[in-house]
């Protein structure tokens, strides 16, 4: 039998002390329980972060023995939201996203449901009304469109939340 212990630490740090708090955390939990965690995984959206400490945060990640898991989302988290409901693919502020949500869930919840961030209902409303498979998709879609692009800051609109996601759904199987 293979059990798995997921943790999750919100921080509200930039690209570099994130990473830095991680793997802070990681060699704590090691040295605390002497026991290695097998995958590390960061979550961070590009948001008003320079192109330089965004994108060297994501290399960081992708150099680092072994791979960190690196879930960014360019300009912001709620891309993921909303790839829930549609395939977007032209560029967008961060601040055009909590309208899109609520246009895409209103009809649904009606015209006073407000997006709030970091909201605790937000699985739950994307689960029941949401798509999850067609958000992997396009997120994939997504990706695929920048081809081997190196500056993920300019990857706008882009996630990489699909990757996380389907690697959690693979320990579920």
């Amino acid at each position: 039998m293979t059990a798995y212990q997921i943790d999750v630490k919100g921080t509200g740090r930039n690209t570099q002390s994130l990473l830095n708090e991680a793997l802070r955390l990681q060699n704590e939990y090691e040295k605390n329980f002497n026991r290695n965690i097998d995958r590390l995984w960061v979550v961070f959206d590009r948001d008003s972060f320079s192109a330089n400490n965004f994108n060297s945060a994501v290399y960081r990640c992708k150099d680092h023995q072994p791979e960190i898991g690196c879930a960014w989302s360019n300009e912001a988290f709620e891309l993921w939201y909303l790839l829930h409901f549609q395939y977007l693919e032209n560029a967008m502020s961060r601040m055009d996203y909590p309208s899109l949500i609520e246009n895409n869930l209103k009809p649904i919840l009606g015209n006073d449901y407000r997006y709030k961030k970091n909201s605790e209902e937000m699985y739950a409303l994307l689960k029941e009304y949401g798509n999850q498979a067609n958000a992997i998709r396009y997120g994939k879609r997504l990706a695929l469109s920048y081809g081997q692009g190196w500056d993920y800051a300019n990857q706008n609109p882009c996630t990489m939340v699909w990757k996380l996601v389907e690697e959690l759904l693979e320990l579920n199987e």
